[in-house]
């Protein structure tokens, strides 16, 4: 079996997507946080300034206000929840692959090829990523919430007390609300996130050259795929971060009361709202998560 076959093993792949979940969360977590208090701050009244005026501003209000550590408030919650993710997308995206040319060894796939191989990633991640990404929502909201009400109490007291109350309250569907948003996301953002790796991974590599990048052009690669993926996922996520931080009863129809409100109040423009946070994020947050995936499979390339 060629050497580049064996970077589609599932196995292999599981693992070291862990690692490179690991790496995300790491880089990528306050500017995320940055991006679901802008994606869900409240409208303002007429007359009224906007709760934060961008990004920037949103993170000087709020390490001001609550400290630098409020940055990574949810942490626990996507440490537990971004590994196995990380590790269900890059294992589905081998699969995908394998399912697609089993017996190849050459370990070169065509664009639309690995496009559809990162789409199964979007279907396999989500038993994973929706209840993580419900409990994140919920916990930043609070903070964002306390923070424009200037209230001092608080509903969860951490991450897996919020996902406990929320079994409590409304049972395993509650965990999993927003799980049809959550792959109507995930799929062709999944596809654009391993087909732009791929894709940049053939454009960087020099002439002549092993198809092993150096670390700056895997970080380079990396990083733009999470920049393309991340600018489809938006309009999604935002639909996402708003049913999933709400309130079980505001949205009774789901999504789609989400699209309908959103539309009425704020236009289209809502569907980008924290643009600058999201691609703040997007770039070295997953240049860390595909650095980190590589040197782990060459690692486990060695061993087995």
């Amino acid at each position: 079996m060629g050497s580049d076959n064996k970077n589609v093993d599932p196995l292999k792949n599981f693992v070291a997507g862990g690692v490179g979940g690991i790496c995300l969360v790491l880089i990528g977590h306050p500017p995320d946080t940055i991006k679901v208090r802008l994606q869900t701050m409240p409208e303002p009244k007429k007359g009224e300034k906007p709760l934060y005026n961008g990004a920037m501003d949103c993170v000087k209000k709020t390490v001001k206000k609550e400290g630098f550590l409020s940055l990574y408030r949810g942490v626990g919650s996507m440490f537990v929840g971004v590994t196995p993710t990380s590790a269900l997308s890059f294992f589905g995206n081998s699969i995908g692959k394998k399912m697609q040319t089993p017996s190849r060894s050459d370990g070169e796939y065509s664009l639309p090829q690995s496009f559809i191989a990162g789409s199964v990633a979007g279907i396999t991640n989500t038993i994973v990523l929706t209840p993580v990404e419900r409990v994140k929502c919920l916990l930043q909201a609070q903070e964002a919430a306390k923070l424009n009400k200037n209230v001092s109490t608080t509903e969860y007291k951490g991450s897996f007390d919020c996902a406990k109350q929320l079994y409590q309250k409304g049972g395993i569907t509650n965990l999993y609300r927003g799980t049809v948003i959550t792959v109507i996301r995930g799929v062709p953002t999944w596809g654009v996130y391993f087909c732009t790796y791929d894709g940049m991974k053939r454009l960087l590599k020099p002439k002549g050259f092993s198809k092993k990048l150096s670390p700056w052009r895997t970080i380079l690669a990396g990083g733009t795929a999470g920049l393309f993926s991340w600018l489809i996922a938006m309009p999604a996520d935002i639909l996402k971060s708003r049913l999933q931080s709400a309130p079980s009863d505001r949205y009774p129809n789901g999504a789609r009361d989400v699209f309908r409100e959103l539309m009425r109040k704020e236009g289209i423009g809502s569907f980008y709202k924290g643009t600058t946070a999201i691609l703040i994020r997007a770039f070295p947050a997953n240049a860390a998560c595909f650095l980190g995936y590589e040197i782990a499979m060459k690692v486990l390339n060695k061993l087995y």
